[in-house]
């Protein structure tokens, strides 16, 4: 189900812990099967606690725990952004505004294209850097603005 380059990455992952805890990897395993195959499917996340020997539904959880993990398929680029009191001060909320405007979505959809995904996220830790989004949840962008999220989308193409 996964590539030998994404088991090698998870593997790398597991050594970071004691052999009895290989499970501990879970996080990082979901994140490198998830960077590989776009989302995360049942039969992943079930592939990927067989792999670190671990309940299914342990790995299940945490994979609905986190808003990081993607449990249906989403656009070639997910842009997360930040709605929380820090961010909506900053303007967020007009960001958000021109961002479903700009893409003729609403948060949680995904282009017709299947090209962009807007979510909606959680604070993300640089409060003072806002509005801010996450792209595929690997890139924050910050002080975020119309412009600069025009140009961002259009990066993104």
């Amino acid at each position: 189900m996964l590539s030998p380059e994404s088991l090698a990455l998870i593997d790398k992952e597991v050594a970071k812990y004691p052999a009895e805890q290989k499970q501990s990897a879970v996080m990082s395993a979901l994140r490198i099967a998830q960077t590989e195959l776009g989302w995360l499917s049942r039969d992943t996340i079930e592939y990927v606690a067989q792999y670190l020997g671990m309940p299914a539904i342990a790995a299940y959880e945490v994979a609905t725990f986190y808003n990081m993990y993607d449990l249906a398929p989403v656009g070639r680029n997910k842009v997360t952004l930040c709605t929380n009191l820090p961010c909506q001060l900053q303007g967020a909320d007009h960001i958000a505004e021109h961002l479903q405007a700009k893409l003729g979505i609403g948060f949680g959809e995904t282009t017709a294209d299947g090209r962009y995904t807007l979510k909606e996220g959680e604070c993300m830790g640089a409060c003072g850097h806002g509005p801010l989004c996450l792209h595929n949840n690997h890139e924050m962008h910050t002080h975020l603005t119309a412009e600069s999220v025009d140009k961002l989308l259009d990066d993104m193409k």
